[in-house]
């Protein structure tokens, strides 16, 4: 036993994008204290560079073993992540957070309808659908169209994510992708961060800033790179349907606002919808990858020897 997992158990592939959504949602909320000071843009640059800064800490960048044709996953990655970011505060700096979330989760649930290869597969993002729209009722209020489509921006830069960020994980292991793409991530942020931020900068900004990168991107990055090792893309982007829900739960146990009849069926729906797709989402992951400990102490479950993919055929030729 490595010393590191007789301190952090193995997590289930679900209970990590489960603890990636929960701290997504922490984050994104106390990242709207930050915007007024140093704009969207200045606050995704800032999260993004002080998340580079904590991977580069922990784990040395595989630069060695970047090949050529990695590149375009790699560039790609990090410039979808960071225009991603800044589109999301985009969003619920102009609409709530709610509504945003909901559009947003159009990106993963567009992602999980696609890769199926079944009609029943379809069926549990089309519940979690339903599920997210008697959440959040957007039919309430009047939000304004800049920040629905900025909210709609982010949903596409979701969907590249996970497929991207599937790609990264079984080429690099531990968390040696999100060492190069994280940095790719901060510098697309910056050009137009920067502009924002100049002149606004203080230590207690900062210091906020690296907080906030601890929750978003280090944690989550970290909890959906393991994840998608071991859960399909239709799973993962199904299981995304639970994030509206932590919101509405948090506001009644935390808040004390209670949730109409309306809303509590939408949590039921995403959480049989979350559960259902995960349970015939298991992937095998690829050879290669997961004997390298996670950096960061966190040991995804592996999978039994019945889950386990078979041994390459050997060669016969010559």
């Amino acid at each position: 036993m490595r010393p590191h997992e007789r301190h952090f158990p193995g997590m289930p592939p679900w209970g990590m994008a489960v603890g990636a959504m929960f701290s997504v949602q922490l984050g994104s909320a106390l990242s709207v204290h930050l915007i007024p000071s140093v704009g969207e843009a200045g606050t995704a640059w800032l999260r993004l560079s002080m998340g580079a800064l904590i991977f580069l800490a922990v784990a040395r960048p595989p630069l060695r073993t970047v090949r050529r044709h990695d590149l375009p996953t790699l560039f790609g990655l990090g410039v979808t992540t960071g225009l991603q970011t800044i589109a999301f505060l985009a969003a619920i700096d102009r609409i709530p957070l709610g509504t945003a979330v909901a559009i947003e989760f159009l990106g993963p649930l567009t992602v999980a309808a696609v890769r199926s290869h079944s009609a029943r597969a379809l069926t549990w993002p089309a519940l979690a659908l339903t599920g997210v729209v008697l959440l959040t009722q957007p039919w309430h209020g009047h939000p304004r169209p800049a920040g629905l489509g900025f909210a709609a921006l982010a949903a596409l830069g979701w969907a590249t994510y996970i497929l991207l960020t599937r790609r990264i994980g079984d080429r690099f292991s531990g968390i040696g992708g999100l060492t190069l793409t994280v940095p790719i991530s901060a510098a697309t942020a910056a050009v137009f961060g920067i502009p924002q931020a100049a002149g606004h900068l203080t230590v207690g900004i900062v210091a906020a800033a690296a907080g906030l990168a601890l929750l978003l991107p280090v944690l989550p990055f970290t909890f959906e790179l393991l994840a998608l090792r071991h859960l399909t893309p239709t799973a993962f982007g199904t299981l995304m349907a639970l994030e509206p829900a932590f919101g509405l739960l948090l506001g009644l146990l935390v808040l004390h606002q209670m949730p109409s009849p309306v809303q509590l069926l939408g949590i039921l729906l995403v959480v049989v919808a979350g559960g259902a797709a995960q349970r015939g989402g298991r992937r095998h992951p690829p050879s290669g990858t997961e004997p390298e400990p996670c950096p960061l102490g966190i040991t995804p479950e592996r999978p039994t020897p019945s889950e386990a993919a078979p041994a390459p055929r050997q060669s016969t030729a010559g």
